[in-house]
C-alpha cells in the first residue's frame, strides 16, 4: 500500500468510524428510553443500561453497512471539497484506481464485521435476552411477551426464558391428539438438558380425557409432579436460537437450525433470508460504498457537506427499506430467499456502474 492508499484509507476509516459512532450514540439512547416502561424492582435501570450494552456488538452489525455508505460519502466529499481528488486525477490518477484505494480499508472493515457477528454478536445477544428475561421473571412484562413459541411434533411450547447452558425456565406445553385436539397442558418452573432429554422440575399437569360419543365428558385430571422427563429433539442450541432473532445467530447456528426447522416441517424463509443476508454482507457493503464513489465523482461532486450527508441518510434508508420490505416478501409472495436479498444489492450496483459511467 503506497502513500496515496494510506492517506484515502485514513481519510475514509476516519469519517466511517466517526458515523458509526454517532449512528450508534443514538441508537443506544433510543435503546435505553424503549426500555424504561419495562422496569421493575429487579429490572432496574442500570440493569436496563447493562442490557443495552450487551446488545450493542449486534447494533455494529447492523448500522456497518449505512455507516460505510455515509462514511465514504463524507471521507471522499472532503477530499472533493478540497480539490484533491481533482488533483489526484489531474496527475494521472485514473478513477478506478481511487476506488481501489476505498475498496482496501472498507474490506478490512467487512472481515471485522463479519468476524464480529460470527464469534461475537451471538454469545453477547443470548446473553442480553435471557439476562433481560431473568430478571422480569415472575412480572407482568413476561407474560405480556411471549419469548419463545415453538412446535416439536404434536406439542406447541412456549419458554419464558432460554438460559445459556441448557437451562430453561417457564416452560408451558400443550400436546395434542393426532385429531388436534387438546391432550395435556402443563407447566414447569424450570427444565435442564441432560443425556438428549430435557429433565422438568415444579410440574403441574392437567389432562384433558377424549371425548366420547354420547357420553358425557369425563372430569379433567390435575396433578402436580416434582419431576417429568420430555424427550424432544429440541436441543439447548436449537432453543437459543429460537429465542433471539434470526439475525443474531451465525452462519453455523443459521444452517442447522434451518435444517431442524425443513426436518420438522415448519416455517424456515425468515431465517434462510437472514443466512443469505449474511452470506452477502461483503457485497451488499460494497455495493453501497459503489454507491458513495459515483455520487462524489458524479451529481455531488461540488455540493456542501450537509447535501453529502442528507443523501447518504436518504440512500441508505431507502436501501434499509427496500430490504425490510422484501424479507417478509420472501415468505407471503414465495419469493426466493437469494432473490429477496440480492435484489437491493444488484440495483445498487447497477446504479453506482451506471453513475461512475457517466462521470467517466
Amino acid at each position: 500500500m503506497n502513500v496515496l492508499d494510506r492517506y484515502i484509507a485514513r481519510q475514509v476509516l476516519a469519517a466511517v468510524g466517526v458515523t458509526l459512532l454517532v449512528i450508534l450514540g443514538l441508537d443506544t439512547l433510543f435503546a435505553v428510553i424503549e426500555e424504561l416502561p419495562d422496569l421493575t424492582p429487579e429490572y432496574t435501570f442500570w440493569s436496563a443500561i447493562w442490557y443495552v450494552l450487551m446488545t450493542m456488538p449486534q447494533s455494529i452489525y447492523d448500522f456497518v453497512p449505512m455507516a460505510s455508505l455515509i462514511g465514504c460519502l463524507l471521507g471522499l466529499g472532503m477530499l472533493a471539497s478540497s480539490s484533491e481528488l481533482t488533483v489526484m486525477r489531474a496527475a494521472g490518477i485514473s478513477t478506478w484506481r481511487i476506488i481501489l484505494a476505498v475498496s482496501k480499508p472498507v474490506l478490512l472493515l467487512i472481515v471485522m464485521t463479519m468476524a464480529l457477528g460470527e464469534l461475537v454478536v451471538p454469545q453477547s445477544e443470548q446473553h442480553a435476552q435471557s439476562y433481560r428475561q431473568l430478571k422480569l421473571d415472575g412480572s407482568d412484562v413476561v407474560r405480556e411477551a411471549s419469548r419463545v413459541w415453538h412446535r416439536d411434533q404434536m406439542t406447541f411450547v412456549h419458554i419464558n426464558a432460554v438460559v445459556p447452558g441448557g437451562q430453561i425456565r417457564g416452560v408451558t406445553r400443550y400436546e395434542f391428539n393426532p385429531d388436534l385436539s387438546l391432550h395435556r397442558a402443563s407447566f414447569a418452573q424450570q427444565g435442564e438438558y441432560r443425556d438428549g432429554k430435557w429433565y422438568l422440575t415444579g410440574v403441574k399437569s392437567t389432562l384433558f380425557p377424549d371425548a366420547v360419543a354420547d357420553q358425557p365428558p369425563a372430569a379433567l385430571q390435575i396433578s402436580k409432579q416434582a419431576l417429568d422427563v420430555w424427550p424432544s429433539q429440541l436441543t439447548p442450541e436449537l432453543l437459543s436460537a429460537a429465542a433471539v432473532d434470526a439475525g443474531t445467530l451465525s452462519l453455523t447456528e443459521l444452517s442447522t437450525y434451518i435444517e431442524y426447522l425443513v426436518s420438522q416441517g415448519l416455517a424456515s424463509e425468515n431465517y434462510k433470508v437472514a443466512f443469505w443476508g449474511k452470506l452477502m454482507l461483503p457485497l451488499e457493503v460494497m455495493a453501497l460504498v459503489l454507491i458513495a464513489v459515483s455520487f462524489v465523482f458524479g451529481p455531488l461532486r461540488s455540493v456542501t457537506l450537509g447535501q453529502r450527508l442528507m443523501t447518504g441518510i436518504i440512500v441508505g434508508l431507502t436501501f434499509k427499506l427496500s430490504r425490510d420490505l422484501l424479507e417478509p416478501a420472501s415468505s407471503v409472495f414465495g419469493i426466493a430467499p437469494l432473490l429477496a436479498v440480492l435484489l437491493p444489492i444488484l440495483i445498487c450496483l447497477g446504479a453506482g456502474a451506471l453513475l461512475l459511467r457517466r462521470a467517466h
